[in-house]
């Protein structure tokens, strides 16, 4: 076995919230070692941004601990150096200027400064671009001084956050393949990487191990290897089995797994059967129940074509049948499942009896059953909720930001509310003024008193 680089045990991670502490990350159990790429794979909400955070010591746990090298964190990781999904480039610098940022607050002198950063700036195919400032980048090129600020430090471990989510998917291919080239090639600046994505094919690409975590658990749900040689082949059997089988744990029922992990690269045992009895449905809350990013126009086409096939489809079958990723498919999935008129079941989503009622009505029952089915989502109950409780009827739209900020990142937020408002409006329960942004009750909806 090679060295242990990170060593994380019993990681919890619990945020304040209106109601008590509510968890992130439950009991989390990872080793990240010398010449290999994890990735931390999982839908939204399920607390890998927040895990790859800690390791990096942004953020301390609530109980467990984090080491780099056998030395339990205090504060921010040493051997760690982070890519932001939003490049987070300072505007006012140059390319050069901000890929020596990380070396002039490590106090390095100007001439070897200038002579790392521009090595780091030549190893990620950006020279001639020294002296530009991000606004003259394209996505894939901002991206690209993002890494080589992070490389120019020479971590041990390079942290990377859904790096190629904001890229165009010819751009996102491009930058993979040439970073995993780097990483083949034995020049790459750092002994071990470690990949948030939601995207299984992204994972399966890249990884050496995958690590998922569980949408609303908080824990670690399976661990698979990945005996893959590079460069993989999507057309290989083993890529599109290992992709299935990760698929299914993803959205599969009942195989969350508890305590240690399986050996590699086996799902994990179903639980042990509950005594009988009626199963109380687990308490939904703004933390655990994020907005899937689906519009409702999407959501009601799939469920439209579920209808025309009995209601019921495979997941992967469909995906190909419309020449989609799979991955393009889950948030559709995920919103029939939280809104009650869908059920996942191995690799297939059926619809549920709410909605076959949802998928066959005329636009104006369509539009009372979604909003039914919404007001039992926690944020578009707490904005509804909060507007019928107000004096006027009117909230600004910084009250419910506020309330998710403890809960999500800056851009998580705004994807939110956008949700939010998208779903709600559809459904005619409150109004948004986005000149004043502002919520407003709907007219149909009762004041609360």
């Amino acid at each position: 076995m090679s060295d242990a680089l990170l060593t994380v045990r019993g990681l919890t991670k619990s945020f304040a919230g209106a109601d008590g502490e509510l968890p992130v990350l439950s009991g989390i159990d990872l080793t990240v070692r010398d010449g290999e790429i994890v990735a931390l794979l999982g839908k939204s909400g399920s607390g890998k941004s927040t895990l790859l955070r800690c390791l990096a010591g942004l953020i301390p746990p609530t109980e467990g601990s984090v080491a780099y090298r056998g030395e339990v964190l205090t504060g921010e990781n040493p051997g760690t150096a982070m890519v932001f999904q939003t490049f987070a480039l300072l505007p006012w610098l140059t390319v050069q200027q901000n890929v020596e940022v990380g070396l002039e607050a490590r106090g390095m002198r100007a001439a070897p400064r200038r002579a790392a950063a521009s090595q780091a700036i030549d190893l990620i195919g950006l020279d001639g671009f020294e002296s530009a400032y991000p606004k003259e980048l394209s996505g894939g090129m901002r991206q690209r001084v993002g890494f080589a600020r992070a490389l120019v430090v020479e971590p041990d471990v390079l942290l990377m956050d859904e790096p190629f989510s904001a890229l165009d998917v010819l751009t996102a291919e491009n930058l993979r393949g040439e970073l995993l080239e780097l990483w083949e090639s034995g020049d790459f600046p750092t002994r071990a990487i470690v990949l948030v994505t939601h995207n299984i094919e992204e994972a399966v690409l890249m990884a050496d191990r995958i690590v998922v975590l569980g949408a609303r658990s908080g824990a670690l749900r399976a661990e698979y290897a990945v005996p893959l040689d590079r460069p993989r082949d999507r057309d290989a059997p083993g890529f599109a089995a290992l992709i299935d089988r990760i698929y299914r744990t993803m959205t599969g029922r009942g195989d969350d797994v508890r305590g240690p992990l399986p050996p590699l690269g086996r799902e994990p045992a179903a639980p042990t059967a509950a005594p009988a009895g009626p199963a109380a449905e687990p308490r939904r809350t703004l933390a655990g129940t994020p907005l899937p990013p689906a519009s409702v126009d999407g959501l009601s086409g799939l469920a439209e074509i579920l209808l025309q096939h009995d209601g019921r489809l495979d997941i992967a079958e469909l995906a190909d049948e419309l020449a989609l990723e799979i991955d393009d498919l889950l948030p559709l999935v995920d919103a029939l499942d939280l809104l009650g008129f869908g059920e996942v079941d191995g690799g297939g989503i059926a619809l549920t009896a709410a909605g076959r009622r949802y998928s066959g009505a005329d636009v104006q029952e369509s539009k009372t059953l979604f909003a039914e089915a919404a007001l039992r989502v926690p944020l578009v109950a707490a904005i509804t909720t909060s507007l019928a409780k107000a004096a006027d009827r009117t909230l600004r739209a910084g009250f419910f930001r506020d309330l998710l900020a403890h809960h999500y990142t800056s851009e998580q937020v705004t994807e939110q509310m956008e949700i939010a408002i998208d779903w709600g409006r559809y459904a005619e329960l409150y109004a948004y003024d986005a000149d004043h942004t502002e919520f407003r009750l709907g007219p149909d909806v009762p004041a609360a008193g």
